[in-house]
């Protein structure tokens, strides 16, 4: 019984937040009712906002709260992807270097593709195997192994890898049980136990535990530091690799790798907080030679993103920081920006759709194609969605749905999105 009520309080709040945003759509002189209804639904104890824009018309449709700071958790994905767009190549550049006959000098960028368990990536190994003589300079790079503001007890979890100047195997350890333990890279296996434990791996050493009730693959980060790495050079080149301090005089060249698109889809579909961050320091080696997360976020605020609304708060490129605070109005400017200098066709590929492939898990709406493209953002409390919506008569609306602070459950979030969102593609 107490079910049941819930279940009907919640569809009823539903149909009465589509209703009133509905009448609101129509007339300006009805949004103060709208706001009363808004505020009396279960989302008036959470804070939340609402922009819509027609990208036809160049109108803005509605906005509520759109000049208020949220923390967009990996809704700040959608400006690591625009950073990457102004500062990248079509191919990431994988490594710099400098070549002297048989011998080479490199350093890295931060591409987080070489080896990765994804990717597989090893156009830049086989690229250095062709040098008798390799050198690694390991010294350009001011990032500390996390970003500002990150939860430290997240140290052993997938979604949190350290950042480096040259990752390997996305910083990771695979770890599986069936039919036997094996780890890779296969340099981690004397490491590994087969127990309980209360984390994966201790927290300042490469020592991990794999539960003996888990059957799956497992990645657990591992503690990066330039001994580590260059044995995992050594075992993969299979050749010394010697540490020197500097460069030798002259300009560096630079190798590319993979397209830059496959990084993109797979940080947004995935939203893969490793290649979030990352992107970012690699748009960093495009711009000094110290590789440097705070001097992409302060170059595109200075010269990409100095005509935003309301200028932002911005520390990661994961959004895994709770100091991160941006406005909707702001998402909406940078999605406009993203629609205006990237084809409709490439940005929705690079998007993630709602439905099965992208941000639910299942599509249960039949007589409805997915119609959202758009990048989700959450942790404890807080869910966002901003994107681009698809009428029914086909114009493209952009939007942003913010809320934080909430304590229902965040299914009742993304059902409210959803039904909001719904109703503007079919009356529009």
């Amino acid at each position: 019984m107490y079910h049941s009520y819930n279940q009907g309080v919640k569809y009823l709040a539903i149909t009465r937040f589509v209703v009133f945003f509905l009448l609101a759509s129509c007339s300006s002189s009805r949004f103060a009712s709208f706001e009363s209804k808004l505020e009396s639904a279960p989302l008036n104890r959470s804070f939340h906002s609402l922009v819509v824009f027609n990208i036809d018309k160049q109108k803005e449709i509605y906005n509520h709260n759109g000049g208020r700071y949220f923390t967009p958790a990996s809704n700040t994905k959608i400006v690591t992807l625009y950073t990457g767009t102004k500062f990248l190549p079509q191919q990431v550049p994988a490594l710099k270097y400098i070549s002297q006959n048989d011998t080479i000098y490199f350093e890295g960028t931060g591409d987080p593709s070489l080896l990765h368990p994804y990717f597989k990536d090893s156009t830049a190994i086989r690229f250095i195997q062709k040098y008798n003589t390799v050198f690694w300079h390991p010294y350009n790079s001011s990032e500390d192994r996390y970003g500002p503001g990150w939860a430290w007890e997240d140290f052993d979890t997938y979604f949190s890898p350290e950042k480096s100047a040259l990752p390997l195997y996305g910083n990771v350890v695979t770890l599986f049980n069936v039919p036997e333990l094996k780890a890779s890279p296969e340099l981690f296996s004397d490491s590994v136990q087969v127990k309980e434990a209360k984390f994966r791996r201790e927290e300042f050493q490469n020592q991990f535990y794999l539960n003996p009730k888990i059957k799956d693959t497992i990645e657990v980060p591992f503690v990066t530091d330039m001994a580590i790495s260059q044995r995992l050079l050594r075992d993969v080149l299979g050749k010394e690799i010697a540490v020197v301090d500097e460069f030798p005089q002259g300009p560096k060249e630079t190798f590319h790798g993979i397209p830059m698109d496959s990084i993109y889809k797979r940080m947004m579909h995935k939203s893969d907080n490793f290649l979030a961050e990352q992107i970012l320091m690699l748009a960093s080696s495009t711009l000094s030679d110290t590789l440097s997360t705070k001097t992409a976020i302060n170059t595109m605020l200075d010269k990409h993103l100095s005509d935003l609304p309301q200028q932002p708060r911005w520390v990661d490129g994961s959004g895994l920081s709770r100091y991160n605070l941006f406005t909707p109005n702001s998402l909406v400017h940078i999605l406009k920006k993203l629609h205006n200098e990237i084809s409709q066709e490439r940005l929705f590929q690079l998007f993630p759709m709602w439905d099965a492939t992208g941000t639910v898990d299942t599509w249960n709406h039949p007589g409805f194609q997915p119609f959202i493209f758009a990048k989700s953002g959450s942790f404890g409390n807080h869910y966002n969605l901003s994107g681009y919506l698809i009428t029914r008569s086909g114009k493209v609306f952009i939007f942003s749905f913010m809320n934080n602070h909430f304590r229902v459950p965040s299914h009742e979030i993304r059902t409210y999105i959803f039904a909001t969102l719904k109703s503007i593609h079919e009356r529009y």
